[in-house]
């Protein structure tokens, strides 16, 4: 069931600050036990980047120290999208 689907950041056009602490933090505001995390490349190229994939690891441990799984963390590009669980990167 999904709880939330909400902006957590804006952004450049080659960069979007994420702070790990405030994605967990809002999840358990909503009692989460689970999420999956989407974001935007404007490149048009959803290929993940190493930021991304390194990122995507702390926000799981952070959020794994809280009993909150990250199912998969899905990048979506001009032309369609990857999972990082599908590519396990995760």
């Amino acid at each position: 069931m999904l709880i939330a689907d909400e902006v957590q950041g804006r952004g450049t056009v080659d960069h979007t600050p994420v702070y790990p602490r405030e994605v967990v933090k809002r999840a358990l505001e909503l009692s989460a036990t689970a999420m999956i995390l989407v974001h935007n490349h404007p490149s048009g190229d959803p290929t993940p980047s190493r930021a991304d994939i390194d990122m995507t690891k702390v926000i799981i441990e952070a959020a794994k120290a809280l009993d909150i799984t990250v199912h998969d963390h899905i990048i979506i590009g001009k032309d369609g999208h990857v999972s990082l669980k599908g590519l396990k990167l995760i």
